[in-house]
């Protein structure tokens, strides 16, 4: 069994032993402190927003959290069965001092987590994530007297919201998409993408042909859209001739597309195709994370934007966003933020503005995804025993490649005319992760392999 502290919150198996997996005593400690915490925010909302994935161990979790919160003095608004970005969005426009999503994101089912949101309806800082946990290992908590309880109201109209929210940005031409009458095939993973996607899709005229989309959180294959993972939906949408195919993970931040020829459009793809038609009328900056691909970079430039990279994790590139004054961003696994509506990775922005795109275009999906330079990215790691110094091994490579262009805001990484390598530490496993991109399979295997060699020969 496993459980992960960590500043973005809490993650771990179902069952088993207490501070060895999510058992219900870990989860009332953690939502205790992020309640303390939140209380020495000393904001005049008593309101924590709550909602939920549909995974199997999902009500458990909201049972506890939810009367823990009310323990602490907290009102809780819990709007049930819906997505990361909801839970974000209703923050923000509900004025409320804080979130918590139930969710473990693309992990496996018997996987769950505690994603821990700050008054903005944005993930809570590094160093906030700190204090959460220094209360939790110190059983730091406040609890309220019986007077001072505070309430419970289950209100299931934010997935409606968010949607219309969405249908009124700028840049989403609702009755564009309607007169192309395009066909999607959905795969949602069985959770709660089979219920606000379909919802979207059917206010932009597009019909939706449904592929897992029942909330039972029975997950029908690794819940990470990539393309291992897809075979099912990219035969239904040859199958069925539809225009292409869209894919969610588990709490619809990640976005992945299927060609209709039922080739992958390729998640790191999908922010670089909204970014291409964003720039296009708004031109500015953009922001992704360092092991991100180098295609968002040659749009920015193409736009003249100016591209910047961030640490990994969704915080890093909304803090970079925010001072770089990006007009788009986000992450290579499919993660779209676009801060006209708010600052988190949100598939259904990204399908409304990639719909928009698609019919400015009249293309087909494929003809788009040839329309960008193709890189490949070559995923790889090496482990660690806890005798290895990183930081020594990553300075010895820096030294090594000190003429070339390098970035040492999170690892190490290093550009070449053809590609890049980013050599950082995992936070949550004894590994360093070994991404690097070139313009073939081939070629980022090879650079790979070369950093691989040298590591080992420096262990």
């Amino acid at each position: 069994m496993t459980l992960i502290k960590s500043i973005s919150g809490i993650r771990g198996t179902i069952g088993g032993d207490v501070g060895d997996s999510l058992t219900p005593i870990d989860i009332v400690r953690f939502t205790s402190a992020y309640a303390r915490f939140i209380s020495e925010q000393n904001l005049d909302s008593k309101l924590i927003v709550l909602g939920r994935d549909a995974r199997i161990s999902g009500l458990m979790l909201n049972n506890i959290v939810s009367g823990t919160l009310i323990g602490c003095g907290f009102n809780v608004l819990d709007i049930g069965l819906s997505t990361t970005p909801t839970v974000e969005v209703t923050v923000e426009s509900q004025n409320a001092a804080g979130g918590i999503i139930l969710t473990a994101s693309h992990n496996p089912k018997q996987w769950n987590a505690l994603k821990l949101l700050n008054s903005k309806g944005e993930f809570i800082s590094a160093l906030d994530g700190e204090k959460i946990l220094n209360f939790a290992e110190n059983d730091d908590f406040i609890f309220t007297e019986v007077d001072k309880l505070g309430s419970y109201k289950l209100d299931l109209s934010f997935n409606d919201l968010h949607i219309k929210k969405v249908l009124e940005l700028d840049l989403v031409d609702v009755e564009l998409i309607k007169s192309k009458k395009y066909k999607v095939v959905l795969d949602a993973v069985n959770s709660t993408g089979g219920i606000v996607i379909p919802k979207l899709l059917e206010k932009l005229g597009v019909e939706c042909v449904k592929l897992f989309c029942e909330p039972n959180g029975h997950f029908p294959h690794n819940p990470e859209p990539l393309p291992e993972n897809l075979k099912d939906i990219s035969d239904l949408v040859v199958k069925e001739k539809a225009d292409f195919g869209i894919v969610v993970d588990p709490d619809v931040d990640r976005l992945a597309f299927v060609c209709e020829d039922g080739s992958m459009f390729g998640e790191e793809y999908t922010l670089v195709a909204v970014a291409d038609y964003v720039l296009s009328i708004n031109k500015g900056n953009t922001v992704s994370n360092l092991s991100s691909t180098r295609a968002l970079s040659d749009i920015t430039n193409k736009y003249g934007g100016i591209y910047f990279a961030s640490a990994v994790g969704e915080v890093n590139v909304v803090e970079k966003m925010k001072e770089t004054k990006a007009v788009i961003g986000g992450e290579g696994n499919g993660g779209i933020i676009y801060p006209e509506l708010h600052y988190g990775r949100d598939a259904l922005v990204g399908i409304a503005l990639f719909l928009t795109s698609l019919a400015l275009k009249n293309s087909k999906v494929s003809k788009v995804r040839s329309s960008f330079t193709n890189y490949f990215i070559s995923k790889n790691k090496i482990q660690l025993k806890p005798s290895h110094d990183v930081s020594m091994i990553l300075s010895k490579i820096q030294e090594k490649y000190i003429n070339n262009k390098i970035n040492t805001i999170d690892g190490v990484k290093i550009d070449f005319d053809e590609g890049w390598v980013h050599l950082r530490k995992s936070n949550t496993e004894p590994i360093i992760r070994i991404y690097t991109e070139s313009l073939s399979k081939e070629k980022a295997d090879s650079l790979a392999i070369t950093f691989i060699e040298e590591i080992n020969n420096l262990i």
